[in-house]
């Protein structure tokens, strides 16, 4: 049985910060939870082609605000900013409270484990051998400044009459240091063989002692603690 633990969760409250940031009582939790949800699905399944790998959402008072990490922010916030209210308005009605929008761009898709797993997705999509696309990808992402990246893909590759696991892996992937800047991302590419599983891993580089993302209260390491010496 496999003891396996998610990246991203592993590091939450540690290095990572949470991706929904709100506080409700017990009668309101598993409301606003499945809102939250809600949010999410609506972005992934009508704004997938605005290449948006990260969804954090606020909640003070009843106002929503949604940050949305995104490739492509012309194509998000359209003419005038025409597209992106339309965006808004469909989340108040999804909600029921207002919604307010703020885009963060993304620099560097490359070393978004999300996008990169949707771009394999892609390509294996148009029937490109899965060997040609992994090493091809895992070269983009280290001459971006990755430290390390490890992809495994799993269905009927290529059409084989039998689904398995395409791996590889560059550099370093350390999943269980908590320093690590590990992104994590999955994605799914529907072909006419079946469907294929996609993981992707990229490590960024390890933070320092001292050093935190987001605000967060920086790592302690054995030594800090009272006591140790």
């Amino acid at each position: 049985m496999g003891q396996k633990t998610h990246p991203t969760g592993f590091r939450i409250a540690v290095t990572e910060p949470w991706r929904s940031r709100w506080y409700a009582t017990r009668k309101d939790f598993s409301r606003l939870l499945i809102e939250d949800q809600k949010i999410r699905r609506y972005i992934a399944k009508e704004w997938a082609f605005a290449a948006i790998p990260r969804v954090e959402i606020e909640r003070t008072g009843d106002m929503i605000t949604v940050f949305l990490h995104t490739a492509r922010p012309g194509i998000l916030i359209g003419k005038k900013g025409a597209k992106v209210d339309k965006f808004r308005e469909d989340l108040e009605k999804l909600t029921k409270q207002p919604v307010r929008m703020k885009i963060i761009e993304v620099h560097r898709p490359e070393l978004e484990a999300t996008l990169v797993a949707e771009s394999i997705g892609e390509m294996l999509g148009k029937r490109m051998n899965y060997r040609r696309a992994l090493k091809k990808t895992a070269e983009t992402t280290m001459a971006a400044g990755a430290k390390g990246i490890k992809i495994r893909v799993a269905g009927r590759l290529m059409g084989a009459e039998m689904a398995r696991v395409g791996f590889v892996r560059k550099g370093r992937i350390p999943c269980t240091t908590l320093r690590a800047q590990l992104d994590y991302g999955t994605a799914v590419s529907v072909t006419k063989s079946g469907a294929i599983g996609i993981k992707v891993w990229i490590f960024k580089g390890e933070l320092g002692p001292k050093e935190t993302t987001s605000g967060l209260l920086p790592v302690r390491s054995a030594l800090d603690k009272p006591g140790s010496r």
